[in-house]
């Protein structure tokens, strides 16, 4: 059995109007070592701007036992961009957990390891699809940056204060081999951070197994204007990418409208879930259940997902049957200023 199954998801750049916008990351289902022998055959999926939690029923297809390595990988985190832009991270972002992930299998806490590795992103392709950004991890460079004594730590100010402490000959080398550029005091480090959850999991012959996990959301958003009807050029395609249709348009026209200025300009939060690495189970999912909640009573969401039903004051559920996704979860919540 390979030791990981590497499923490397692309950071979600937050499509916030000019520069006010803060990055975020976007989060994805388990992924598995044997997918041929094991069936997802529910998935409960709970997304808010600030926690997601999944719960999950396995079966095992066959007559024997099935172990491999359940892994929850978190896409890569551009250490060049903490170092331009704010980003939705917690204080203290050089913790070895970023998200307080927990995990359960049949209700009990199993143990989740961490790893890390640092890899030179590919170049940024806005025209594919986001479970499809990348092909590979990239170059991983995890061992140079070991050799230097460099730490694999997203926390952008102790990182660079590390950088900037290496002797000459070091910050030569690194700069060199295209890992980082240093410039009269200052340094920009071109890698991204790697951080992958995982445990080792057996999947009994023939029988069902329920896994759950959930974990602090922390999605991309900024500045958020909009016109109605939705221009070409950005106001466009967000309609496009979340699926906004004329009254929801119109809505978000009067529930952000500013009348001191005669615009419709606020907030947003960009929540994307990848769905498609369910694909790599057996099969579809057989009963797949959505529970969006949008946080306030006053927000407006947007998603691509016929069907769905306001069940509460700021909750949606979107249910499906034998579930193959074709697209991703992509969901836009606008909040007017305070």
């Amino acid at each position: 059995m390979r030791p990981f199954l590497l499923a490397v998801l692309t950071l979600t750049a937050a499509p916030a109007l000019a520069n006010d916008g803060f990055g975020g990351l976007s989060a994805t289902g388990l992924t598995f070592s044997q997918t041929d022998a094991v069936a997802m055959e529910t998935e409960d999926l709970f997304i808010s701007p600030t926690r997601i939690e999944v719960a999950y029923t396995f079966r095992n297809l066959t007559d024997q036992d099935v172990t491999g390595e359940v892994i929850f990988p978190l896409p890569p985190i551009s250490l060049e961009s903490l170092t331009n832009s704010d980003w939705n991270l917690p204080e203290d972002a050089g913790r070895d957990d970023l998200l307080g992930f927990t995990a359960t299998v049949e209700g009990k806490p199993v143990a989740v390891s961490i790893d890390r590795i640092a890899v030179i992103e590919p170049e940024w392709d806005p025209s594919r699809p986001l479970s499809a950004q990348y092909d590979t991890a990239g170059r991983d460079v995890t061992a140079a940056l070991a050799a230097a004594g460099v730490p694999l730590t997203v926390d952008i100010t102790a990182l660079q204060t590390r950088l900037l402490a290496l002797p000459r000959a070091q910050q030569q080398a690194l700069q060199a081999a295209g890992l980082a550029e240093f410039v009269e005091g200052e340094v920009w480090p071109h890698w991204a951070v790697v951080i992958r959850y995982h445990w080792t999991q057996t999947f009994p012959a023939g029988a069902r197994l329920k896994v759950a996990h959930g974990y602090d959301n922390r999605p991309p958003g900024g500045i958020f204007g909009w016109s109605h009807p939705p221009a070409e050029g950005w106001n466009a395609e967000m309609a496009a990418q979340y699926c906004v249709d004329d009254a929801t348009s119109k809505g978000i026209v009067k529930r952000l409208a500013r009348p001191e200025t005669g615009e419709s300009v606020g907030s947003a939060q960009y929540l994307d879930y990848v769905l498609r690495t369910a694909n790599s189970w057996a099969g579809p999912i057989g009963q797949f259940r959505l529970t969006l909640d949008k946080g306030a009573e006053r927000n407006i969401v947007s998603l691509c997902a016929d069907g769905i039903k306001k069940t509460g004051p700021t909750t949606f559920v979107w249910e499906r049957e034998n579930f193959t996704p074709k697209r991703d979860l992509s969901v836009l919540i606008v909040s007017p200023f305070e």
